[in-house]
């Protein structure tokens, strides 16, 4: 078996049996999981490679860029700003944020950014990654989009523009970067390992990316439809046909933005490109149902669901709070006070108020397309020792 440094509390060693069965069977190649119970810290473990170029070991402090993951984080920055009465989700964007109004955005609220209702999933001509980031132009492409259906109306991810849209409306109401903002209001007093915009100090920690090679959309359109089961059928048209809404949205940032370039770790992409440790993304699920971030009113309304049902991109049911994920019924993480978000390839933070527990997952290895077992086997060994462990 691999190595794996780090500690368990007592009666939780089986989540360190899955953790490094996941790294002997290759499912991953370098990860991290941390878990609080009642905000105590019972499972901190490392292990595996950060570079397979290098063989750089991963270490402690070792960070990871989660993807989506990052989603519920910028979403707090938003929800923080509300509860401190510096900003009213059910405000029009363009009360903070004027040039928002054109296209008929102007009755727009903030809510329906948090929510993905805003029509706003993509942008009719995409940016570069350099003008990605470079922040303005993309916001300012934004701001003139007509949306893609009558806000409010509708919802569908807004994969990558979600950050845009909200990390503007935070710098507009409050002065500050969005990156900025998480760290002096959250991170920092919280001394969370978690970012949005790396510091240069930092870079030499980043593990780096290693993606499963996916089938394009040329073998998708392959695809025997007749031969896929019902619910798959949509989707799979969706990812195939490279006109449609789906495949526009996942295409905002054209070549493809690439998160191992150190130019985008240093950016901020509010959506995509949050950096952490597991340690700090448990931690951060800690503070937020330890109401160390959010009172426990506000906490419940952001968590509380807004919009339910097939999802316009995604083209699959989702649950969705005021900027956290909640699971569906058939997710391995359910429960129903659930809240948090899954990142592209594998990564997971949440929590589950009701038991106490707050998770964090990171790797560097991405799987898509195939059934992922890591973060299940993690979580089932977690749950058996969590229903017995004394806290």
């Amino acid at each position: 078996m691999p190595e794996i440094s780090g500690e368990t509390a007592p009666g939780f060693d089986k989540v360190r049996e899955a953790f490094a069965a996941n790294l002997a069977t290759g499912r991953d190649i370098g990860a991290a999981v941390s878990v609080y119970l009642h905000g105590r810290k019972v499972v901190d473990l490392w292990g595996g490679i950060a570079d397979p170029r290098t063989g750089r070991p991963w270490e402690r402090d070792t960070l990871q860029v989660v993807y989506s993951t990052t989603k519920a984080v910028t979403a707090a920055c938003a929800l923080l700003l509300a509860q401190r009465g510096e900003l009213d989700l059910d405000a029009p964007v363009a009360r903070y944020w004027p040039e928002f109004a054109a296209g008929g955005k102007e009755n727009v609220p903030v809510r329906w950014l948090l929510t993905h209702q805003a029509g706003l999933p993509a942008i009719d001509q995409p940016v570069t990654p350099a003008e990605a980031i470079a922040w303005e132009p993309m916001v300012a492409a934004l701001a003139a989009q007509r949306p893609y259906w009558e806000p409010g109306t509708d919802h569908g991810y807004h994969g990558l523009t979600y950050g845009w849209l909200v990390g503007e409306v935070v710098r507009r109401a409050s002065g500050r970067s969005l990156g900025t903002y998480l760290a002096e209001e959250i991170a920092g007093p919280l001394g969370l390992d978690l970012w949005i915009g790396l510091p240069e100090s930092e870079h030499h920690r980043v593990s780096r990316i290693v993606a499963d090679d996916l089938p394009g959309s040329d073998a998708l359109a392959a695809v025997d439809l007749d031969a896929v089961p019902e619910p798959m059928r949509g989707v799979l048209a969706a990812y195939a046909d490279p006109t449609s809404l789906t495949v526009r949205a996942m295409n905002v940032v054209t070549p493809p933005l690439d998160h191992n370039d150190p130019a985008e770790q240093a950016a901020e992409m509010p959506a995509t490109n949050g950096i952490c440790t597991a340690r700090g993304l448990a931690g951060f699920y800690a503070a937020l149902i330890g109401h160390r971030i959010l009172t426990p009113d506000h906490l419940a309304a952001a968590t509380a669901e807004r919009v339910a049902g097939v999802d316009r991109i995604l083209r699959v049911p989702v649950r969705i709070g005021t900027g956290f994920g909640l699971p569906t019924p058939d997710a391995f993480w359910y429960s129903p006070a659930a809240f948090g978000f899954p990142g592209l390839g594998g990564s997971i933070g949440f929590a589950d108020p009701a038991s106490g527990l707050a998770f964090g997952y990171v790797m560097n290895r991405l799987r898509e397309g195939v059934p992922d077992v890591r973060v299940p086997s993690l979580l089932d060994a977690v749950r058996e020792a969590g229903s017995t462990a004394e806290v």
